[in-house]
């Protein structure tokens, strides 16, 4: 009996067990079955969280894209052209716009250290006080106001080749001066400078050659444009060299090339120098296509000899290079014995068997003895260039449309000056051998000047209108700069710049050997304000020499 208690008993617990085991299963699964909805509640919560943000994306990016002025094509300086950021033209730079303020304090009364800021960074003759040529701008009066030609009075005011010149210019143009010419410009100013180029160089010049632009540097541009592909073709720049080039390279994506000019021979040009070039741009897998040549040179003032020239041509022709001549300072060579000669007539005087060198050679009413910058005339002219590459490049200039009118007649000008015996020569001389005898004059003058401050030393100028001078700057003064993160002959120019009132450019725009330091200064201002602004120089040059010992 006891044993049969036991036994019910026992079951009887064993019940309870197995029921509450049951039981926390249940509890157990219900609990799982809770958690698993809440998770699959959360994924879907999640999910719609996700698809919410997805449709705002898109449509966020629908209504950008539908109003492309949004965020997106907002210009930064991070999405424009990196060339364009890139592209440096050290000539208006930060130098100037802090030299132009300056100016304006001055004028406004603000300062008073200086009477005037003296600019030396750019050839700008009229902006330094040279005066305009009469016989351009008497033509160019008549030409913009053609109903004086029928006044009975004008001959009382104006010369009898000038009314002349005027009258075949409002003819020649047909439509006036205010309106599109040809795209290659005026045919009776191609024609000029056609005839131009056959007197100086002996050879006749090809029409279809000819090319009227705004400018030289127009020129350049669109013949650089026509040659480079991308960043592996590559020109040969001098440097120093003028710093249009190497910031058109930049824009068009091309490389520089560069070779150094011989300081201690006068910044002369050495074809070992070039072959040197030449070879580590070719080890590199650049494609050299072209040499630019300025002659006279600008910085650096030097004038090619025949002899180098010939050079030149054998090591182009060798190397199956086009030169790119810049010869805008052709009427600017002060030094006895110098005289300018074009790369078109020594290539030519070479014969038949150079024929295949081609060439690109340009000129502007900018410089020489007119000066006229704001005028913006110029030409360039192509030798031994296919003429299905010339319609391309016709093809560019009609892009433009066309040179600016006015400045094409002042290259005709340039190209066809008074003669003798007609009654506007011997004033146009007289001012024209004024002009040059007074840049020759200055040019020694600076020269003087700037090498009797200490450190400084720089070459007389063969020709053109700068001078490239040298300085030495102490080790804490280019240990100052590099503080200040800046180049040291740019903090140089700076300090003359704020505390000598004189405003040049550092050569580091230019180019220069490593741990060399160099300025470039025009010398078209009159003797008096170059004196004075070299005197200026000297003291705060030496101030500086103490300061930094």
């Amino acid at each position: 009996m006891y044993r049969k208690q036991q036994k019910y008993v026992m079951g009887r617990e064993l019940d309870q067990k197995n029921y509450r085991n049951k039981v926390q299963k249940t509890k157990n699964k219900s609990q799982t079955f809770k958690s698993e909805k809440k998770d699959v509640q959360d994924y879907h919560d999640t999910k719609n969280i996700i698809g919410d943000e997805l449709i705002y994306n898109i449509k966020e990016l629908m209504r950008i894209n539908s109003h492309p002025s949004l965020q997106i094509n907002n210009l930064n300086v991070d999405n424009i052209n990196q060339r364009v950021r890139d592209a440096q033209y050290a000539v208006r730079g930060e130098l100037v716009t802090i030299a132009d303020q300056m100016q304006r304090d001055i004028s406004s009364g603000k300062r008073s250290d200086f009477e005037k800021v003296v600019f030396c960074n750019i050839g700008n003759p009229h902006a330094v006080g040279q005066k305009p040529i009469t016989f351009i701008r008497q033509v160019l009066s008549l030409v913009e106001y053609p109903e004086l030609l029928e006044n009975p009075n004008v001959t009382l005011l104006y010369p009898k080749d000038v009314i002349e010149r005027a009258k075949e210019y409002v003819i020649g143009s047909r439509n006036g001066v205010g309106a599109y010419s040809n795209s290659q410009g005026f045919d009776f100013v191609v024609r000029d400078v056609a005839n131009f180029i056959e007197a100086r160089d002996g050879y006749k010049a090809d029409l279809k050659n000819i090319f009227l632009t705004n400018g030289a540097s127009e020129g350049i541009q669109m013949f650089l444009n026509t040659i480079i592909r991308n960043n592996m073709d590559g020109v040969l720049l001098p440097i120093p060299q003028y710093p249009l080039y190497s910031a058109l390279l930049t824009l068009l994506g091309g490389t520089k090339v560069n070779y150094y000019l011989d300081e201690e021979k006068g910044w002369g040009l050495s074809i070992q120098e070039l072959n040197s070039a030449v070879t580590k741009a070719k080890m590199k897998g650049i494609n050299v296509r072209s040499i630019v040549v300025i002659n006279p040179g600008n910085p650096t003032g030097h004038c090619l000899e025949v002899d180098n020239m010939k050079e030149i041509i054998k090591f182009c022709h060798r190397e199956n290079l086009i030169i790119i001549a810049d010869e805008v300072y052709q009427e600017n060579v002060y030094t006895e014995g110098k005289k300018f000669t074009s790369f078109r007539k020594v290539l030519l005087d070479m014969g038949e068997e150079y024929r295949d060198v081609q060439l690109f050679s340009c000129h502007s009413v900018s410089k020489g003895f007119l000066g006229e910058c704001g005028q913006r005339g110029g030409y360039f002219e192509i030798n031994n260039i296919d003429g299905e590459v010339r319609d391309q490049i016709y093809k560019l200039a009609c892009t433009r449309l066309c040179p600016n009118t006015l400045g094409q007649l002042v290259v005709s000008m340039m190209t066809r000056p008074p003669k003798e015996g007609e009654p506007s020569y011997e004033l146009y001389e007289r001012e024209r051998n004024a002009i040059l005898s007074n840049l020759k004059e200055r040019s020694i003058l600076l020269t003087k000047e700037l090498n009797a401050i200490p450190g400084i030393t720089c070459e007389r100028p063969q020709g053109a209108m700068y001078i490239f001078p040298r300085v030495e700057l102490p080790t804490k003064f280019i240990e100052e700069a590099e503080r200040l993160g800046k180049k040291p002959d740019f903090l140089w120019a700076k300090y003359m710049l704020e505390e000598a009132g004189v405003c040049v450019i550092p050569g580091s725009g230019f180019g220069q050997k490593q741990n060399t330091f160099h300025f470039r200064t025009t010398f078209l201002a009159d003797q008096d304000t170059l004196k004075d602004a070299t005197q200026r120089m000297r003291v705060v040059h030496e101030r500086l020499l103490k300061e930094f010992s």
